[in-house]
């Protein structure tokens, strides 16, 4: 079905600002995404609801106050709150449909310092019970559910969490939670997130669940590398997504895809596919450029990655998986990676047995198949692979092409370890293990030929 054309008009907001819209250039297989952030029809300071930027004064009522505004105009054109130039603290707010949170160059949202400011909210169907903690967790500091069209944008304002004192909490064991994200928005529809820099979350910076028709791009994530847990976009038992553009600093996965834990995940039954991620720059000393699970239990397939930077990372690519997680990994690519001082390149695992309790299934095994990498080049790495499965449980339909990673000697390390683990190679230097049966020279790996409906969906510039 041909989507709705939304015709542009005029925004009388500030004059030569540009505000960031999607638009639909005749894409068949998505539903109507309407154009979104300078086009709405009512658009309000948050100054107009007492805000105050002077980054002391708690700001939760005006942001709460704002959006249930807008909200009734969800339905005329939708809403549009407008961020000045400031320091606005604030706690937990929701978002509404048919909106958009737009950060002026020199507005700093900062979550409040104050934990009583981030509610405690039920955990995730699919993790059964909090991440970090049985029970509850604490919400997001920006949340939204059951939403269609949300923007969230701006002139690359800042959204900082704050998160010192939480990665202090949560090292010293005194959290009885599982710690708040910056940005989570669930079972929604049409998300876009862009040029914005976010910061130092309590936990995970951007986490879109159970959603759909997700974009993030042109998006800096900064946070310590040394904080705990604070991964840069997670997308999570979500279909058609896009991850473009976007510089990522932090102290666990720069992205991380996931489809719930164990026997939870496996019940809910909502993979993460259709997944693109193209052109990211990733630092991150102690894990993965991108890494797939470790809860995966719902199923993560067809995920396509290109045009990939890393300087300082620990891997490339890492799966982690376990017996008791069930679901599967398929029909991954990975193509055009320039990799610069790292652990490992290639890193997979079939014991990341980490398990939010003890009734999991142990014959939930997973199955990992169809990986595909070509076209990387790597340097200063210590291991070329870490790849291995478990028993029982073996990798298959690896395959790997045109790679290039020079390994520092070691009399320590191999270049390669693997194990339960079967695929194929072709130019590939050094050489791998026995288990990648080398097709000598020319054997290209597969990496789709069409696109993703996503990735034909354009951002566009309105005045």
């Amino acid at each position: 079905m041909e989507p709705q054309r939304i015709p542009r008009q005029a925004i009388r907001f500030q004059p030569l600002q540009l505000i960031w819209v999607l638009l639909i250039l005749g894409v068949s297989n998505l539903k109507c995404i309407t154009s979104a952030g300078s086009c709405r029809a009512t658009n309000v300071s948050l100054t107009d609801f007492g805000g105050v930027g002077d980054g002391v004064t708690l700001n939760t009522m005006s942001f709460q106050s704002a959006v249930a505004h807008l909200s009734r105009f969800a339905s005329a054109g939708g809403g549009l709150l407008y961020v000045p130039a400031g320091r606005w603290v604030t706690g937990s707010f929701n978002l509404t449909s048919n909106f958009t949170l737009y950060l002026h160059k020199e507005a700093v949202i900062l979550g409040s310092p104050d934990v009583n400011d981030w509610p405690l909210i039920d955990p995730l169907p699919s993790y059964g019970r909090g991440r970090e903690a049985p029970g509850g967790r604490y919400s997001p500091l920006i949340f939204g559910s059951n939403l269609t069209d949300v923007v969230i944008t701006g002139d690359n304002g800042t959204i900082d969490g704050q998160g010192k004192q939480w990665w202090q909490k949560y090292k010293a064991g005194e959290l009885k939670y599982t710690r708040g994200y910056l940005i989570e928005l669930m079972f929604s529809d049409r998300i876009l997130i862009s040029n914005v820099t976010l910061m130092n979350s309590p936990s995970w910076h951007v986490h879109p669940i159970y959603s759909s028709n997700v974009i993030v791009s042109g998006v800096t994530i900064l946070a310590p590398i040394d904080s705990t847990n604070t991964d840069g976009i997670d997308p999570d038992s979500c279909s058609n997504v896009l991850i473009e553009d976007c510089y990522i600093v932090s102290g666990d996965d720069c992205i991380s895809i996931k489809s719930g834990w164990d026997e939870y995940g496996i019940a809910f039954g909502m993979p993460s596919q259709h997944i693109s991620i193209r052109r990211i720059t990733c630092v991150s000393p102690t894990s993965a450029t991108i890494a797939l699970g470790s809860e995966m239990s719902g199923g993560i397939q067809d995920v396509r990655a290109e045009d990939i930077h890393a300087i300082n990372t620990e891997s490339a690519v890492r799966i982690k998986s376990a017996v008791g997680r069930g679901g599967y990994v398929r029909d991954v690519f990975v193509r055009r990676m320039n990799l610069k001082t790292m652990k490992y390149v290639f890193w997979m695992t079939g014991d990341y047995g980490d398990h939010p309790d003890d009734r999991y299934d142990p014959n939930a095994r997973p199955v990992i198949e169809r990986i595909s990498y070509s076209d990387i080049v790597a340097e200063n790495v210590t291991m070329a692979g870490q790849m291995q499965g478990t028993q029982n449980v073996t990798f298959t339909g690896v395959c790997m092409f045109n790679v290039s990673i020079g390994v520092v000697e070691s009399k320590k390390k191999p270049a390669w370890n693997c194990t339960d683990i079967e695929g194929i190679v072709s130019s590939v230097s050094p050489r791998t293990c026995e288990l990648l049966h080398d097709q000598g020279e020319g054997h290209a790996c597969p990496f789709p030929s069409g696109r993703l409906p996503i990735e034909d969906v354009k951002i566009d510039q309105c005045f």
